[in-house]
Parts: C-alpha cells; sequence; structure tokens
C-alpha cells in the first residue's frame, strides 16, 4: 500500500514537472512568434498550453486508474467539474512568465484609482491610461461610430497591439498624426509612470522642470518607438479603459496564445455613478440636472434610454465572465468597487493574487498613502482620497427622485451586483443603513 501512495506521489510531481515545461515552451515560441509576427490580426487559435495541459491530465488519470483498479474515467466528477476544480487550485496563485491585465469599467467607477495599483507596481509593469480614448474621438462623428461590432472590433485589435508593445495601430489615431513616430499629445500620458521614466522622458526637459521645482513631471514629445521598446522590456503590462462595451467582444483577444489575458471587471452602485458624472460632466448631464429641479424626469428620454443601455452591457458583461465560459476560466475577477474602498488592501491583494503577479511593497505602500488621507480629494479626477468616505459620499449629491430613476432602469443590475434599494430619501441619506449586500463573485 505504501509502494502504492509513493507511486501517485511521483506521478503527481511528474504532472508538476511537465506543466512548467509545457509553460517554459509556450514563453519561449511567445516571444518568437511575437518577433515574427508583431501585428498580425487577432484570431481564434487553439489554446495550446490547454492542450498540453489536458494531455498530462489524462495520463495521470490513466495511471491512477491502473494503481487502484479501477477503468474508465477516475473521477466521479464530470469533465466540466474536474476542469473547475482545477481552476480553483490554479486561479489564485503567483506564476511566472508575462501577464496582460486589462482593467474594465465605466466612466466614474473608481477606475483611474483602482488603475494605479498596477501602475505603481514597479520597475516591472507598464501600464497605459485609457489609450483608446484616442480611438474613440476620432470615430465619434466616422460612420464606423454607427456599428458597435466594427468599432469593437478596433478597440480590440488596438488593444492587442499594444499588449504586444506595437503602438503603429495607435498612432492611426492619434490627432495631430504623429511625425516620425513622435507626438506631443498622447491622452494623459502623464497617468503611466512608465511613459514618464528613463529613456522615454527626456532627461533635458525633466532636469528644468525639477529645477523650477515644477510639480508635475513634464516630458518632451513621446517617441513611440522608444515607448514600444520600453514596453518589451517590462515584464508585465496593464491598461485601463472604459471604453470597451461589451465582454465578449475581447474573446479573440483572450484566447491569442501570445498573450496571457486577465481581465478585471470594476462595477459601481448605477447611482452613484450618475451622481458623480453629474457632478464630473456638468455640461453634459445638464438635463438631469434641470429633472433634479424638477423632480419629474420623462422616461422616454434619450438620456434615461441611455442610462438603460450603459446599465445594461455591464451586466450583460458581467453575466458572460460570471458564467466562466471556456475562453474565460481563470482569466475573469468581477471587483465592487465599494469593496475596494472598504477593504483597499485586502482587494488589492485578490486582484494581484488573480494576475498572478506579486503584490509589490511599492504598491501597497501607494494603497496605504492614498487611501487613508484626511485630507479633501484634490479634484474630481485625484486618486487621493479616504476612499471609505468617498464611496458614500454620492447618497447626499442625488436627489432621491434620480435615485429612483436608476433603480427602475438599472434594477436588474443593481439586484446581480447586491446593491439595496431605497424607498425613501431618509434611507438614501442613512448612511448608518447600507446599501450594500455582502457578495461574492466566483
Amino acid at each position: 500500500m505504501k509502494t502504492k501512495y509513493a507511486i501517485v506521489f511521483i506521478c503527481i510531481v511528474a504532472l508538476v514537472i511537465i506543466e512548467k515545461e509545457s509553460n517554459i515552451l509556450s514563453r519561449v515560441s511567445d516571444k518568437l512568434i511575437q518577433r515574427q509576427i508583431p501585428q498580425q490580426t487577432p484570431q481564434t487559435p487553439l489554446d495550446y498550453n490547454n492542450t498540453t495541459h489536458n494531455g498530462s491530465l489524462a495520463m495521470l488519470k490513466m495511471l491512477l486508474s491502473k494503481l487502484t483498479g479501477t477503468t474508465g474515467n477516475y473521477s466521479s466528477l464530470s469533465e466540466e467539474e474536474e476542469e473547475e476544480e482545477l481552476d480553483g487550485l490554479s486561479t489564485y496563485s503567483y506564476s511566472a512568465g508575462r501577464k496582460h491585465i486589462l482593467l474594465l469599467a465605466s466612466t466614474r467607477t473608481g477606475s483611474s484609482f483602482v488603475g494605479e495599483f498596477f501602475n505603481q507596481q514597479g520597475e516591472n509593469m507598464f501600464y497605459l491610461f485609457e489609450p483608446l480614448w484616442h480611438v474613440e474621438r476620432m470615430l465619434t462623428t466616422a460612420s464606423e461610430a454607427n456599428n458597435g461590432t466594427v468599432l469593437a472590433g478596433i478597440y480590440r485589435d488596438v488593444l492587442q497591439a499594444l499588449f504586444l508593445c506595437d503602438f503603429s495601430p495607435l498612432e492611426k489615431f492619434i490627432s495631430p498624426p504623429p511625425e516620425d513616430h513622435i507626438t506631443p499629445a498622447l491622452f494623459r500620458r502623464e497617468s503611466s509612470i512608465s511613459l514618464c521614466e528613463e529613456p522615454v522622458c527626456s532627461p533635458v526637459i525633466k532636469e528644468v522642470f525639477e529645477r523650477y521645482h515644477c510639480k508635475t513631471r513634464r516630458c518632451g514629445p513621446l517617441n513611440l518607438t522608444l515607448a514600444s521598446e520600453y514596453c518589451l522590456s517590462k515584464q508585465h503590462h496593464a491598461i485601463k479603459t472604459v471604453r470597451v462595451r461589451l465582454l465578449d467582444t475581447l474573446q479573440p483577444l483572450v484566447e491569442d496564445p501570445r498573450l496571457d489575458v486577465r481581465v478585471i471587471q470594476l462595477v459601481r452602485d448605477p447611482r452613484a455613478i450618475l451622481a458623480s458624472r453629474m457632478v464630473a460632466f456638468s455640461s453634459k448631464y445638464q438635463t438631469w440636472k434641470t429633472w433634479a429641479q424638477d423632480g419629474q424626469v420623462p422616461e422616454d428620454d434619450e438620456e434615461v434610454k441611455r442610462l438603460k443601455g450603459n446599465c445594461d452591457n455591464i451586466r450583460v458583461s458581467a453575466e458572460v465572465g460570471l458564467s466562466r465560459p471556456r475562453w474565460l476560466r481563470r482569466r475573469y475577477m468581477l471587483v465592487r468597487y465599494e469593496d475596494i474602498a472598504r477593504f483597499p488592501m485586502q482587494k488589492a491583494e485578490e486582484m494581484y493574487r488573480f494576475t498572478g503577479i506579486p503584490f509589490s511593497p511599492q504598491a501597497k505602500e501607494w494603497i496605504l498613502r492614498n487611501t487613508q488621507t484626511t485630507q479633501e480629494a484634490r479634484g474630481i479626477y485625484s486618486t487621493q482620497k479616504n476612499s471609505s468616505e468617498q464611496a458614500e459620499k454620492w447618497r447626499y449629491n442625488i436627489p432621491f427622485t434620480l435615485a429612483q430613476v436608476v433603480q427602475k432602469v438599472c434594477g436588474p443590475t443593481m439586484k446581480l451586483f447586491g446593491y439595496r434599494f431605497v424607498d425613501d430619501e431618509k434611507t438614501l441619506t442613512n448612511k448608518s443603513i447600507s446599501l450594500l449586500e455582502e457578495k461574492l463573485f466566483h
């Protein structure tokens, strides 16, 4: 009997070795492919890692079956249940290899704040802040903007290229067009630490601004060729975007064998989002402000329909992710902003474990410094704030009339994410009453 268990143990060790070797071979092949075809159009290729993994698993099952004297399937679980069991074992563990993190959100969900969790990770992270802003801006008046499928495909292709450190597709959308791959017009460049470091940031310009004690570090025009080379030198890549509407449009990106994509979908109470947008985008939300004063909201208005459409897209994307289709297993995580605001360090640790990247001391220090400040936030786009207080601040800023409208058109979305409804203004403004259900998303 002892001999039998020893053989079983050896089989398990052999499986681990096989898995590690396949990962190494996969990483080597990825690098070769990346050098040869850096601008290849996204496809839906075979998942070579899964093929090797399944073959190794089958071999182990066969050996175990012989040792235990059973025939057929060794496990009483179905094939899908076995895969889920394996997913549970591997999802929250650190692993070697380059990771590609996509933080998926909508505006005013706290995505800039959460994006900093990865931007501040350290010298092995290349982070980009809203690169799709350029694409959306250029296509706003173009015919492609009226075709959601085409626009989603463009977004996906640009994201894929950027994860491969190829900036050439993005150049087509930067206005004015870069000259010799150099541009002074990259949106919010200063929000990426990687793009404000040498050699991407000119040391001469940096010295000038440091000499005059400028608070914001400034760089000269961005050389996109240098940025691409610097990106390739980094071990991990992260992109924050609020412009992808539906998660399932990213399937070819996630299945690209050259990438190891982990999608984190960040959500927030739709009532809080509306309240924040009315402040941040005052002119665009003038209609909502008028309704707030009048106390009446025409539910057939285009603004209300747009709100419903946004909520529906967020919910549909989350439903796809939470259903754990094969292409997203071990690659999707749903996080509520409110949970991050209450437990920033714990949630950051969970996100890092999900991505397979060690949680660096630099990131921890930044989170501590920027979630416990007692000072008022420096502005609507500031990432320095008391996170727990900020998460509840909206309850005083939105009239009950508008909260009711949101609850009506975004009800299914709120229920999925565990946001409680309010029946009167008193409940809305009573912060001793939590509007957040304790809920886990797997």
